[in-house]
């Protein structure tokens, strides 16, 4: 007998309970603000309009659906199920949070604060709960398969994340490293850097954005490099800052990767990182001569459309 499906609501902590948290009172924190220049009321008024939006959508999950919550800060903990339908009632980046521990789940994005987020995860209004979520297992219903990209080490560690790979030093400090590309005649090169983001279409919106602006967006300074869309099998790579030297050279700074394709980096440090998405405390740790792998994974993300 199969389980009745369960809604996972994915939250996280608003800025208002935070520094209700740090100051102890509401009074307090409103002192701390008004002595910063800072009106307390409109960080309170967006946590409102975020309890109203979670109040809202748990309203609309169907009577005959199973249901939990999840913070935020607890997603490494917490086990998802196949039966599952994820809620995500917040920020485009919750998304992001989230979707490294799912396994094709169906994903919906619930925008609590319209005009404030760029909407590009979370699609849909709290009002559109009541009619969104009885309608999310059906044959028919609409989802995007938003492509991850992985990085995989010579010890078996693995990242997937949404957005971006950060590979380099923790405190994005001077990386050293060899880097080089599958197929390209076993060709490496010796770098240091400030460390080498890999993006998908979906951290083009993102981090990966604003490097690709950087070089020129498109322009001579990257070779033309185009973005990849959110569904598209194609990542895009840029090293930061790469420094030349006569023991480090800057000829791979920027590239693109088919579905097929990895980017290789040998570490040539004492200690490197790899973290998704910018959560820099749920890292992956490399040591010299470990070697990692960044390409695209085989999961994708099902965010209703």
């Amino acid at each position: 007998m199969s389980l009745a499906p369960r809604a996972v609501l994915v939250h996280r902590i608003t800025e208002y309970e935070e520094l209700v948290a740090r100051h102890g009172t509401h009074g307090q924190a409103a002192f701390f603000l008004s002595s910063r220049g800072r009106d307390i009321e409109e960080i309170a008024e967006r946590h409102r309009r975020t309890r109203r939006a979670m109040a809202e959508v748990t309203a609309a999950i169907p009577l005959t659906w199973r249901q939990t919550r999840v913070e935020r800060a607890d997603l490494d903990r917490f086990l998802f199920a196949p039966e599952d339908v994820v809620v995500v009632v917040g920020q485009d980046g919750l998304v992001a949070n989230a979707a490294k521990y799912l396994a094709g789940q169906p994903v919906v994005g619930i925008d609590t604060d319209p005009g404030r987020n760029p909407g590009v995860l979370v699609r849909h209004r709290p009002a559109d709960a009541r009619l969104l979520l009885p309608s999310v297992l059906a044959a028919g219903t609409g989802t995007d398969g938003l492509t991850m990209v992985e990085a995989v080490a010579d010890d078996t560690q693995r990242l997937l994340a949404l957005n971006e790979i950060y590979l380099g030093a923790a405190g994005h400090q001077t990386a050293r490293y060899r880097l080089g590309l599958d197929g390209d005649g076993g060709a490496v090169e010796a770098q240091a850097s400030s460390g080498v983001l890999v993006g998908t279409g979906t951290g083009a919106t993102g981090w990966i954005r604003s490097v690709w602006q950087e070089r020129g967006g498109g322009g001579p300074g990257d070779g033309g490099l185009r973005l990849p869309g959110p569904t598209e099998d194609r990542l895009v790579w840029f090293v930061r800052e790469a420094w030349p030297s006569p023991a480090t050279g800057t000829s791979l700074v920027a590239g693109e990767l088919a579905a097929g394709g990895r980017l290789t980096l040998t570490v040539e440090s004492e200690r490197l990182i790899a973290f998704g998405d910018g959560i820099e405390s749920d890292a992956v740790e490399l040591t010299w001569g470990q070697r990692v792998r960044v390409g695209r994974a085989e999961a994708a993300l099902r965010l209703v459309g």
